[in-house]
């Protein structure tokens, strides 16, 4: 015999509809439209090489690992309209990279991963090799590692008496416009290392590597502390952005 409770559960499966198991058609998606361009530009930088290629789109190369999944184009464009070079991004400081719209924190470190590198390569050119022979690779490194810093710094290349690179160090570093150096500390230091000669190098941030009077003179003050102790001071090397000075090249010591 049927309770009401009976009744009402028959009454309320029997009513219910009948749901049928049917699989969704789903419509084909398309493929980003960028994922075309990047196929194109790793074909062409395969094929010709990278000088076929302007710096905007050198950088979307290295930006497509990065930045998976979006559109890399305007990425690069809004660095260099930043920045100015390919080589200015790279050596842009992190909290400015970031201020760069589809630039997280994590696509500033790898960018600067990339400059590290970079220097590494243009150190390996000139380490352990007689230098004045190699003067171009020299220059290169420097300006990798030093011609957009925010900072003045003050490098100091120790050579041996084959003029080998020994040692490359900063060894102080300043404000926009003034490192502090002390010629006892230069020469102390080349004596630690057996370096029979040095070439300074130091930096302008302001881009231009026209000498100071101040650069001038504390110069000289390192070669007369060095050449009472048999060391040779080559050249004092000012970098920045719009080039480099020879002091030496200049006639100023």
């Amino acid at each position: 015999m049927a309770t009401q409770g009976d009744d009402d559960e028959r009454s309320f499966f029997s009513e219910a509809p009948v749901r049928q198991a049917t699989k969704a058609r789903q419509a084909p998606t398309e493929k980003p439209h960028y994922l075309g361009h990047r196929d194109r530009l790793r074909e062409r930088f395969a094929s010709a090489g990278p000088d076929a290629l302007p710096d905007y789109e050198l950088l979307e190369l290295l930006l497509f690992r990065l930045i998976p999944r979006a559109d890399t184009k305007p990425v690069a464009k809004a660095l260099l309209a930043r920045f100015g070079t390919l080589a200015e991004v790279l050596g842009a400081p992190v909290g400015l990279l970031q201020e760069v719209k589809g630039i997280g924190p994590a696509v500033a470190i790898e960018l600067k991963v990339v400059a590290a590198t970079a220097q590494r390569m243009a150190r390996g050119e000139v380490q352990g090799r007689e230098i004045l022979s190699s003067w171009q690779q020299l220059l290169d490194y420097c300006r990798s590692a030093m011609a957009f810093e925010a900072r003045e710094q003050f490098r100091i290349l120790f050579l041996d008496k084959k003029n080998a690179l020994i040692s490359d160090e900063v060894q102080q570093t300043g404000t926009v416009d003034h490192t502090p150096v002390y010629p006892r500390e230069v020469v102390k230091r080349a004596l630690e290392l057996s370096a029979t000669a040095i070439i300074l190098v130091h930096n302008h941030p302001s881009g231009d590597p026209t000498p100071s009077r101040a650069d001038i003179e504390m110069t000289k003050e390192v070669i007369d502390a060095a050449k009472r102790l048999g060391i040779s001071v080559h050249d004092h090397i000012i970098i920045g952005r719009k080039g480099y000075s020879s002091m030496k090249g200049l006639l100023l010591i």
